[in-house]
């Protein structure tokens, strides 16, 4: 995989999708500009934040099994409802349905774990 050096403007949440799946690393999308995802984009995180979204997974996913819920790392994808914007919580619990229809992103999480 090659990542495109430029960084595009003005994208439709489709144009970001197909960006995105050339890029090394995750991109936020906000009013159709495109940010490098969170604080440790460059750096990597540190071991306590990566320590804390293990554990608050763990416990999610322990929490809520057979509820069918489903718990994500950082690596899903969130629409903020009504908008165009797309970005990367370190957890996620989904139990709304629509979630269930759609594999890029959902849409109704509840709740979303950042740092």
């Amino acid at each position: 995989m090659i990542a495109a050096k430029d960084k595009p403007k003005n994208l439709t949440p489709e144009e970001y999708f197909a960006w995105e799946e050339q890029q090394l690393e995750k991109h936020e999308l906000i009013n159709g500009q495109v940010y490098p995802m969170g604080i440790y984009a460059m750096t990597g995180g540190s071991k306590n934040h990566s320590l804390l979204a293990a554990r608050l997974i763990t416990l999610f996913t322990n929490h809520l099994e057979g509820s069918g819920c489903e718990t994500a790392t950082s690596d899903l994808r969130i629409n903020i409802v009504g908008t165009n914007n797309y970005t990367y919580p370190d957890v996620s619990v989904t139990c709304d349905d629509r979630d269930k229809t759609t594999t890029q992103y959902i849409t109704y999480p509840c709740p979303l774990v950042t740092s």
